[in-house]
């Protein structure tokens, strides 16, 4: 007499379904329950992993993520794992050269402000409030290319981009 391994029914032979839960039944496998006894819990649902995550290295879209953080940009960039994939190199090459061009513009805007801050009260105040909204804009665009990564999407810049797209597919 066999038992099935999922809710204890009582196996009719030759059977391979449960008339108790409907699962298939393996030829040969132990009985987890027996009749009257509590019920063994169902399988539960296990999502597909990802080869890398279970190999302990990182998802794409983690690391796509974390090259927006500058450093892990250039590390990805010579770490063998990463080096070779072209949407972490993607995102690592978009986070470098928006790093550079925001650089250089806040040069620009630097010697602006200077000069703006040359007009008594309304140049200090249009520095004051202008230097805090930028800072607030370039956050914001890092993060929103954060989150576009973690959704395993390409977001491109309009300059940085294409400048990112072309060091990406040259391997």
């Amino acid at each position: 007499m066999t038992f099935c391994p999922s809710c204890g029914t009582q196996m009719p032979e030759g059977k391979a379904f449960c008339p108790g839960c409907g699962r298939q039944v393996v030829p040969g496998a132990a009985p987890s329950a027996q009749p009257g006894g509590p019920a063994a819990p169902a399988p539960t649902y296990m999502p597909p992993v990802d080869s890398a995550a279970a190999a302990g290295g990182l998802s794409d879209n983690l690391a796509g993520l974390l090259a927006y953080l500058f450093i892990p940009a250039i590390l990805f960039l010579v770490i063998e794992p990463f080096r070779r994939n072209k949407f972490v190199r993607f995102h690592s090459f978009q986070c470098l050269f928006f790093a550079v061009a925001w650089f250089v513009f806040w040069i620009a805007l630097s010697i602006v402000g200077r000069i703006l801050a040359m007009i008594p009260l309304f140049g200090v105040m249009v520095v004051l409030v202008l230097y805090p909204l930028i800072s607030l804009l370039g956050l914001l665009i890092v993060i929103f290319l954060m989150f576009k990564a973690y959704q395993g999407k390409k977001f491109k810049l309009p300059v940085v981009g294409d400048m990112a797209e072309k060091q990406a597919d040259a391997l």
